[in-house]
């Protein structure tokens, strides 16, 4: 029975390690946290296998430390963020693929579409600029003429066409349409730590 409490400390220490390492998913992790959480994953297993429960928590814990001392030195030092980390590659300029970081990067076109589709890009051209960033993911600016119109934008819009037509019917008063209210705000619940509106117990 010795491996049951092993197998149950083993999740609770784990889960500790990891939450103290961080919240990041692995499509979000740097280099060295990936590297790092791999290790951790391995290490964590071997107490079942008969290794010390104890000195894998300990190497766990120096593994999660190094990581901390590592992403510390990288926020008061730039040349350690461009050397752990690494810095964003421009792939795309004013809709214009740069073919000499692709290569650099051995980043294929096939690759860049498809992650433009998954961003909803349908057109390369349709691009300002895009970088890949150090974590893998893409990043991009939409030319001005692509951008979809913000809140803003409508807003002024209705703004403008109520002006015209109080010019056209100076007689009848055009009155701008409320908003109806609107339900919970999930992101102040989080600011609140509750819920605006209750829900049932068996549903919290």
């Amino acid at each position: 029975m010795d491996w049951i409490w092993k197998a149950v400390l083993i999740i609770l220490a784990g889960t500790i390690i990891l939450r103290i390492a961080g919240r990041k998913s692995i499509s979000q992790m740097t280099l060295s946290q990936t590297v790092i959480m791999i290790a951790i994953g391995s290490l964590l297993i071997q107490p079942v296998a008969g290794k010390n429960i104890w000195v894998t928590f300990g190497v766990g814990g120096v593994l999660v430390l190094t990581l901390m001392a590592m992403e510390y030195s990288q926020v008061k030092f730039d040349f350690m963020e461009r050397f752990l980390t690494g810095r964003s590659v421009s792939i795309i300029e004013n809709g214009q693929l740069n073919e000499k970081n692709l290569k650099k990067l051995r980043f294929t076109v096939d690759q860049l579409e498809m992650k433009l589709r998954q961003s909803s890009v349908s057109c390369i051209q349709d691009l300002k600029s895009a970088t890949l960033e150090p974590n893998g993911q893409l990043g991009f600016e939409l030319k001005e003429s692509k951008k979809p119109a913000t809140k803003q934008d409508v807003e002024d819009l209705k703004q403008q066409l109520h002006l015209l037509a109080s010019k056209l019917h100076p007689d009848q008063a055009v009155q701008p349409s409320s908003e109806s209210p609107s339900g919970e705000d999930l992101f102040k619940e989080v600011e609140n730590t509750h819920h605006e509106q209750p829900f049932p117990p068996r549903l919290q």
